[in-house]
């Protein structure tokens, strides 16, 4: 068994997984638009460009997304409620993920040393996502 995350985004799907892509050294493996799927002569034409499904692949970790598509058309909640969590072997590792992926975010805990970590820190990133890096302490 995987566990996998799925953010949903407002419209920038497409631009957060490049960006993750780029900071995780990994490969967006799949990326389909509304307009691509079948039956897309019904999606509105302002949706078509939309991510319908995105996946990154980065070693053996996996995270996956779209755009938001309401049913009913609720309007974007935004990402809430989560975090997405980077275990890392080394202090170096945690440091150059989190200036990397925090790039034009928040900072909501600086990356520092913990009683349970080498180094641990959480951030909300440039699209709205929430994150925690973290370098447990060996044993």
């Amino acid at each position: 068994m995987q566990l996998t995350t799925y953010l949903f985004f407002k419209d920038n799907a497409a631009a957060a997984f490049d960006f993750y892509a780029k900071c995780l050294g990994g490969k967006v493996a799949m990326k389909v638009t509304y307009g691509e799927m079948p039956g897309s002569e019904r999606v509105p034409a302002e949706l078509r460009n939309a991510v319908a499904h995105v996946r990154l692949d980065a070693g053996s970790a996996r995270l996956m997304g779209s755009d938001w598509c309401p049913p009913g058309g609720e309007p974007y909640p935004g990402i809430h409620g989560n975090r997405i969590c980077l275990d890392v072997d080394t202090p170096a590792e945690a440091e150059r993920l989190f200036a990397a992926l925090s790039e034009g975010g928040k900072v909501d805990m600086p990356l520092a040393e913990t009683s349970w970590s080498l180094r641990f820190g959480m951030f909300t990133d440039r699209f709205g996502a929430h994150w925690m890096v973290n370098c447990n302490r060996p044993g």
